[in-house]
């Protein structure tokens, strides 16, 4: 049920976020303790401010009570996905090349599950990260748990 409403609402907040000049960054739809709750998760270059935040939550509120797609009470959240988002598409990751990434494996590679270090290059197939040790590692995307910015190794 998650994914069909998180799928419906992106179809919905993707033209206010073009006209406020946003990007959608994730939309989840889960239940926490009782509560269901939407999260919309927005972002540009240079980051998103208090109150663009609150401009796509007054739109889209009123979309979603227009058209009603969602049956019971939930709690729309919309909101900056932080100094450590998740790097979720192509785009983000090759956006973020040169800045600090945390990569989380399947299985070890080099002897770890996680490596973090400076995104180097992305493709298709797989991303480059130079760690702090100066070890450059291609990494199979297919072998990549998660993908983030992280502040770790900065300074």
């Amino acid at each position: 049920m998650g994914s069909k409403v998180a799928r419906l609402v992106e179809q919905l907040v993707t033209p206010i976020l073009e006209r406020e000049g946003l990007e959608l960054v994730e939309v989840e739809y889960v239940k926490e303790g009782g509560n269901w709750f939407l999260r919309v998760y927005i972002d540009r270059e240079g980051g998103v401010d208090l109150d663009a935040c609150s401009r796509v939550n007054e739109q889209l509120s009123q979309l979603l009570d227009e058209k009603d797609p969602i049956d019971g009470p939930y709690i729309l959240e919309v909101s900056s996905p932080g100094a450590e988002r998740p790097l979720k598409t192509d785009r983000d990751m090759l956006r973020s090349i040169g800045k600090s990434v945390a990569v989380t494996l399947y299985e070890p590679l080099e002897g770890s599950k996680k490596h973090v270090g400076r995104l180097e290059a992305v493709d298709e197939k797989s991303v480059t990260v130079v760690r702090q040790d100066g070890l450059s590692l291609t990494i199979p995307r297919e072998k990549m748990a998660h993908i983030r910015l992280t502040l770790e190794g900065v300074g």
